[in-house]
């Protein structure tokens, strides 16, 4: 059995090292946890190991807002200092505040 630690936590904003999005990590898997079909279409040479941290995000581009699965290899800080705009980070956060969302959640 491995240990893993995540590198980023929720409610923090990061952004994708190769892709022109930023976006609010709203859950972890300690490692990857989508389908096969999912990993399958990523180009191989591209495909990031399975055996890390996986974040979801509520994500941004210029265009769009969205929902990303992302490795952490793939991830680096924020460090803009701005807010995300994603429509449903009210439903989970509370107002931007020193550079992350406060979680505001309750769990059963």
């Amino acid at each position: 059995m491995f240990e893993t630690h995540a590198k980023y936590n929720i409610g923090q904003v990061v952004r994708h090292k190769k892709h022109p999005f930023r976006g609010v990590v709203f859950d972890i898997d300690a490692e990857f946890a989508n389908t096969d079909e999912w990993y399958e279409a990523i180009p191989e040479e591209a495909r990031p190991r399975k055996e890390q941290p996986f974040y979801h995000l509520l994500a941004e581009n210029d265009q769009t807002y969205y929902v990303a699965y992302v490795s952490e290899q793939n991830l680096v800080p924020d460090d803009t200092g701005e807010p995300v705009g994603h429509p449903d980070l009210p439903d989970l956060f509370g107002d931007f505040q020193d550079g992350h969302y406060p979680l505001e959640y309750q769990l059963n």
